[in-house]
Parts: C-alpha cells; structure tokens; sequence
C-alpha cells in the first residue's frame, strides 16, 4: 500500500490502481453502500456472492458498476467452504469480510444455524488471506453485540456506556446465541490476525442499522423490527428496551475509512444514538400518522415475565434485558475517522418510507 496525505494532514493508505479490493456478502445491505462507494472512487471491487446465477439479487451492483469509474466483477463464494475465496482474493490488498448471517429469530438450529456460520466462515476467509501474500489489511464487520450480551450489563460500565474495552463475556449457544455468533467470530478474528505478521485487522462494530437501501431485496434485523411496528405485533405496547442505533451510509463510511487510513487500529464502535423501541414508536407515528398501529406505551415487565415464554421472550431475557437504557460511545469513531453522524431519527423515517414504497411494509387499516 502507498501512504497518502489528505487535505486534513490525515495519512491514508491508497492500493495500487491495479490492486482490487475484495468486498464479501457483496449484496448484504451494508456491503451494497460500500461498493458503491469504492466504486464511485474509481476501484477495483471483487465481490462475492452465494450464487451467481441469481442475478437478480445483484443486478443493483452492476447497475451501479455501469455509471462507476470503477469496475466489479463478481465471484461465487461460500462461508462454510474452504479455500472458497481464493480466486476472489488474489492480488487484492484490503478485504473487506462483511458476510455474516443474520438470523436472530426463526432458527432452528442455534449452532448450525447462526453460530458456525459466522466462526467457520471468518476462518475460511482468513485462512485464504493467509494464504493470499498480497493482502495486508482486513476490515471484518462484527457487531456492537461483541461488546455485550444483555442491557443489564450497562450497569457494570464506568460512563453507562459500552466503548471498544467492553467486550461480551456472558453469552453462549443457549442464551443469546447471536450476540454469541458476533463475539466468537470476532474473537476468531483476533486470534488468526495475532498469529502472524503480515496482515493488519480493523473491526467495524455496529448498532442497529437503519437508513435506505440500495435494493428492495435487502434483509436485515432492522427491517424485521420495522414490520412488527407495522403489522400489529406491537399495538397493545412494546417492551421497555433500547437499541443503538446508526445509519448505513455511516457504517459504510467507517468501513472506508478502516481500509485506507493508514493508523486505523483496533475495534471502532460505529452508533449515531440509542432510542426506546416506544420513541421509535412515537417518532413513526409523526410521521406517518395513524395508518399503521406504531406503539403508545410500554408494556410492563412483568408482563413479560408471565406471558414473554408464549412469544419466544425466556424469563432471563426478560430480567436481563428490559427496563435498562444502553448507550454506545463512538468518540473513537468520532475522533479518527471523522464521521459526522447522520440524524437517526431521519435514518428511521426514511428507511420506514424506503420499505412502504417497496410494499415490503403495508397499511395497516
């Protein structure tokens, strides 16, 4: 990598023009923003996909390839498949590795499902990037949800904030398998890059993410939260619980500044701000008005202790996880990247728009 000044004195890395940049999950939600940004930078952008001949999920990629000045070209790749992303991966110097699965709820499976594709699947591509000598920086997406389990953990915080030094200790396979997933793949991460010596790690953490999409066929966690304000789940009230919350275009952003900032180093907390499931509630109905059945109140804690079981919430989860405010402190973020944080309030709103205009959402009366 060759070392560059900005107009800010900051020192970045820029790839050789001929050097690719190796994007995987290329059609995950995220990773979609960030290729169109180093895209539109002009880069060379090898992308994985599971499979290639269902164009339609990448066929915004290419559209935007087309009106680029940089190109694309696509790879078929596999977590769960050795040396699946070698062929993707040579001559790249940054990889970027943003495939992960989402699936916090519907599994059937927690290990199969959610916790061995996210741990094979970083040491699948990090033992190509071993075996890759061209690269020298990997950028790995991982989660706020590395650096706790439940809210109640907010409590043992010396600000009442989580910050890069947090990380999560108290998850496992039968008690917030995902956070779990998020930890172990990130911790997996870790321990490959202190092995060896070649290749530097960036880890990009996030809160939930919400902001437009680049496709409708985009899945997420926030679209899910998304469709029970609008599909009667939460008419009679939600539970009192709190997310961090950033915009996408702000964490694709952070994921550019991790692969060309020439310092970058450790683990960056990437939240624009935290709200209540209530005030997103309150916020949507502003906004919207009363054709959907947002939420009014919070329904109480107790509540859920006696009925939480019927809708998949364990009696641990409710103890552990309602009625504790969490906060996320993104100073780092802030200081070394320069991110100027999107208003997520706005975020919320237009990604609620986004999913009515996609019919993913409908009216409700």
């Amino acid at each position: 990598m060759h070392i560059l000044e900005n107009n800010n004195g900051l020192k970045m890395t820029s790839p050789q023009n001929t050097a690719p940049i190796l994007v995987t999950g290329a059609t995950g939600y995220i990773a979609s923003w960030v290729i169109q940004k180093l895209l539109q930078q002009g880069h060379h952008v090898h992308a994985t996909v599971r499979d290639l001949n269902k164009k339609s999920g990448f066929a915004h990629l290419e559209k935007i390839a087309a009106q680029s000045t940089g190109t694309l070209k696509l790879f078929k790749a596999n977590l769960l498949e050795k040396n699946s992303f070698d062929e993707a991966m040579q001559g790249c110097e940054i990889v970027l590795h943003m495939a992960s699965p989402f699936v916090v709820t519907n599994f059937k499976d927690a290990v199969k499902d959610i916790i061995e594709p996210a741990v094979l699947g970083t040491e699948n591509v990090l033992n190509s990037v071993n075996q890759t000598e061209s690269v020298e920086r990997v950028v790995v997406t991982s989660s706020i949800a590395s650096t706790y389990s439940d809210a109640i953990d907010i409590l043992k915080t010396e600000n009442n904030a989580f910050d890069e030094s947090h990380w999560n200790t108290s998850s496992s396979e039968t008690h917030q398998p995902y956070p779990y997933s998020k930890v172990m793949a990130e911790r997996k991460a870790w321990d490959m890059q202190k092995a060896q010596n070649r290749w530097d790690l960036i880890c990009i953490n996030p809160a939930l993410v919400l902001g437009p999409s680049l496709t409708p066929n985009t899945q997420s966690g926030s679209v899910e939260v998304l469709q029970q304000f609008s599909n009667g789940m939460t008419l009679l009230g939600v539970p009192p619980m709190w997310n961090g919350i950033v915009d996408v275009r702000d964490v694709a952003d952070a994921h550019i500044h991790a692969a060309f900032k020439a310092d970058a180093q450790g683990r960056y907390i990437i939240s624009g701000g935290t709200l209540s499931l209530l005030e997103m509630g309150k916020i949507l109905r502003q906004n919207f008005g009363h054709k959907f059945p947002f939420p009014r109140n919070h329904l109480p804690k107790a509540a859920f202790k006696i009925f939480g079981p019927l809708v998949g919430f364990s009696k641990d989860f409710v103890e552990l996880n309602m009625g504790y405010p969490i906060y996320f402190n993104a100073d780092k973020s802030k200081q070394e990247f320069g991110i100027e944080y999107y208003n997520i309030e706005s975020s919320l709103v237009e990604h609620f728009q986004q999913l009515l205009d996609d019919g993913v959402v409908k009216k409700y009366l």
